[in-house]
């Protein structure tokens, strides 16, 4: 119980800091962007720890158990981003509003506003109701608590820790999470791998297709995997979110460099972790491979630490991810269309009663996955192609149209949906009809109407 007891006053410092820094939310540039003053280290560790959440330690560590190092294909598709992320983060941030519907409503109309909204509520939702999950995990694992359980106690948590002081207190205790977690991570390698027989042991008890380049994928698999990452982080609100909290455009573009940096490591380590950890552990839940690697492989009081970091690594993307729509909600539809005049205070107050409303959304959708990963290609896909085509065309094709990005967003958004729904008739991934038909849209209706006014496009270049 000693893991369980830790984990418990780990939380509640992170408790009293977002208590602590609640008093300094006055207002919603203080509860949405951290009052614009993030430094670059600070933003590289709290992009990190945002990014760095279940998807990584439980889904990409799940992939890594079942495939081997292919499930390097899952974070590919980050890296590729990160790059093209580099060229846009400057001009984001010289943006300076609060929202990806803010860019949207700006480049093409509000319309466009609108819809990408929903796609936001409806993919963040399901990215939070993972982590719900994850937590849930974590707390059966050391405790022996029913899932269920954890996920109602990570839940709580995450809801309550978001309300308290929003971006302001998420972002600082990132930082710590975040290190904490590398740490650990860290040191568990050296241990992990002694315990398996060093690299020759591992490759011995592992089959070949675990070293390759593709394993027993296809290419189109591998595809499936690293495309909706890429276009998920392409147009991801809460990094954006992070970009318009940066001090200046110069703090923002450099916070980038470190976030590349430290997410190819990150994301390779937790790979090869669950590789080695593969070939230890038999028979487990292969998306807990890191969780029983980091308890069983690290001495007792590590380990602590590293499972408490990870249990806040995941409540700190859960609250990340859980503030976008609530930002969303409060900003690109009660405060653009219903009351544009509504006082700062009564902006906070409501935004954290919406906050509520999307963790209770995000906790009834738990019950609809069975796996975190299937959960995040699904929540990576809706947004990916909802989402990211319209931004990409905002920032780098002046020729994109009102009607183009509309369609775009739609066709991605209803796409994704039916074809889920449908299960995927063929056999083919939903990222491939849906992605094309927003492309198409995006493309097609742009050249079948009049070319945007100069004024739109402008500030985006």
């Amino acid at each position: 119980m000693i893991y369980f007891w830790v984990i418990i006053a780990y939380l509640i410092i992170l408790i009293g800091v977002g208590a602590y820094r609640s008093k300094y939310v006055k207002t919603q540039d203080d509860f949405m962007v951290a009052g614009r003053k993030l430094s670059a280290k600070v933003l590289v560790g709290t992009l990190l720890a945002t990014w760095i959440g279940s998807g990584s330690i439980i889904a990409s560590a799940g992939l890594a158990y079942d495939r081997g190092l292919p499930a390097l294909w899952f974070d590919a598709g980050v890296w590729a981003a990160l790059i093209i992320l580099y060229l846009i983060a400057g001009r984001a941030r010289k943006f300076g509003q609060y929202t990806v519907p803010d860019i949207l409503e700006a480049r093409f109309n509000k319309y466009a506003r609108l819809l990408g909204t929903i796609v936001t509520i409806i993919a963040y939702t399901a990215i939070v109701s993972y982590q719900f999950r994850a937590g849930g995990m974590v707390l059966n694992l050391i405790t022996g608590i029913p899932v269920e359980e954890g996920i109602i106690i990570t839940a709580i948590f995450v809801i309550g820790y978001t309300v308290l002081a929003g971006l302001i207190s998420v972002a600082y205790t990132d930082v710590v999470n975040g290190v904490i977690m590398i740490i650990g991570l860290f040191i568990a390698l050296p241990f992990l791998l002694n315990n398996a027989g060093g690299w020759e042991g591992v490759m011995n008890n592992l089959p070949e297709t675990h070293f390759s380049v593709l394993g027993d994928m296809t290419v189109r698999k591998a595809l499936s995997y690293s495309l909706p990452t890429m276009l998920l982080l392409l147009g991801e609100s809460g990094m954006y979110q992070r970009f318009f909290s940066a001090r200046d455009e110069r703090t923002a573009k450099r916070s980038v460099v470190g976030w590349i940096i430290g997410t190819v490591i990150i994301e390779t380590l937790i790979v090869f972790l669950a590789v080695i950890g593969s070939s230890v552990f038999k028979g487990i839940d292969s998306e807990s491979v890191i969780l029983y690697s980091v308890k069983e492989a690290l001495p007792i009081l590590i380990g602590c630490l590293c499972l408490s970091a990870i249990v806040a690594v995941i409540v700190s993307t859960a609250d990340s991810f859980l503030l976008v729509p609530a930002t969303n909600i409060m900003r690109d539809i009660y405060q653009r269309f219903v009351n544009p005049d509504l006082p700062q205070k009564k902006m906070v107050l409501y935004s954290r009663i919406v906050v509520v409303f999307l963790g209770l959304i995000a906790y009834l959708q738990v019950q609809f996955f069975e796996k975190v990963l299937e959960m995040a290609i699904y929540a990576y896909t809706m947004y990916g192609v909802g989402i990211t085509p319209a931004v990409m065309a905002a920032f780098f094709w002046k020729r994109a149209t009102p009607a183009g990005g509309v369609c775009s967003i739609a066709a991605g958004m209803i796409i994704t949906i039916l074809w889920e729904v449908a299960g995927q008739p063929w056999g083919l991934e939903t990222i491939y009809p849906a992605l094309g038909l927003s492309l198409f849209c995006l493309i097609f209706v742009s050249y079948a109407t009049s070319p945007p006014d100069k004024a739109k496009w402008q500030p985006f270049f």
